[in-house]
C-alpha cells in the first residue's frame, strides 16, 4: 500500500496545475504522560483555498495505557504515536489574503494500529474543522490514513510514510477533496524531527477542478518536564 500511494502520488504530477513550498513548524511539551500541549505555525493549501497561514495552539490528551509497540515506533519522538487512541483539541487563527481572517476550533482524534508481521504502524486520523470567517461559520469533516514503517539503519532509525486524506466540504455538500502524501521522518538528535513530504492534491468544490502539487517541509520539536 506504501508504495502504491507514492506511485499514484508521483504518476499524477503532470497534470497538477500549481506547485508550491509549504513550511511547517511544530512545537511540542509534555506536561504530564498522558498530557502534552503544543505550539503550529505553517502555511497551507487545502480543498482550493487560498494560500494562507495557520497559526495556534493545540491540547493533546491520551486516554489509554501506553501499547507495546517496539517493533514499530521505538524510535520515533511522537509517543501519541504508541497509544491505541489520542485526543486533540486546537485553536487555530488563518488570516486570509484579501478576506477576513479565520478562526477555526480543531478538534481531532486518531487510532493507531501496529502491523507486528510487517512492522508497519497504521494510523486513522478522524478531524473536524469549524471555521468562523466574517460572521459565516462552516465546517469540513477530514479523514487520514496512514501506512508508517520505521527503519534501522544501524543506529539511525528513519521512518518514510504514505497517506491519503478525503475532505467532506459543508459548503459543497460532498466529498470535494483527495491529498496523497509521501514522506520521510528524519531524527535529529533526541528532540528534532525532520519531516519533507510530497503531497498531490485534487479539489473537485469548484467549478473548474484543481490539482496541487505540493513540497512541505515540516520541523518538529520535542520537549517534556522529565
Amino acid at each position: 500500500m506504501l508504495g502504491t500511494l507514492l506511485l499514484f502520488a508521483l504518476g499524477s504530477w503532470g497534470e497538477a496545475q500549481t506547485d508550491q513550498l509549504l513550511p511547517e513548524l511544530d512545537v511540542y511539551y509534555k506536561v504530564t504522560s498522558p498530557l502534552r500541549v503544543w505550539f503550529q505555525a505553517k502555511e497551507t493549501r487545502e480543498d482550493g483555498a487560498p494560500t494562507t497561514a495557520e497559526i495556534g495552539p493545540s491540547v493533546d490528551f491520551y486516554v489509554n495505557a501506553p501499547l507495546k509497540f517496539s517493533d514499530v515506533t521505538a524510535f520515533d519522538l511522537d509517543d501519541s504515536k504508541s497509544r491505541f487512541l489520542a485526543l486533540s483539541v486546537g485553536y487555530r487563527y488563518l488570516p486570509t489574503p484579501n478576506e477576513a481572517p479565520t478562526n477555526r476550533f480543531e478538534p481531532l482524534f486518531t487510532l493507531n494500529y501496529p502491523v507486528p508481521r510487517i512492522r508497519f504502524l497504521l494510523s486513522d486520523r478522524n478531524r473536524a474543522d469549524l471555521d468562523w470567517q466574517g460572521g459565516n461559520f462552516t465546517w469540513r469533516y477530514r479523514n487520514r490514513v496512514q501506512l508508517e514503517r520505521t527503519l534501522k539503519l544501524g543506529s539511525y532509525h528513519p521512518s518514510p510514510y504514505a497517506s491519503a486524506e478525503f475532505y467532506y466540504e459543508s459548503q459543497y455538500q460532498k466529498w470535494s477533496d483527495t491529498a496523497i502524501y509521501a514522506g520521510c521522518i528524519f531524527p535529529i538528535g533526541k528532540h528534532v524531527e525532520f519531516n519533507p513530504y510530497y503531497e498531490h492534491q485534487n479539489s473537485t468544490g469548484k467549478s473548474p477542478n484543481q490539482r496541487y502539487n505540493q513540497f512541505g517541509l515540516m520541523l518538529n520539536m520535542y520537549f517534556s518536564r522529565r
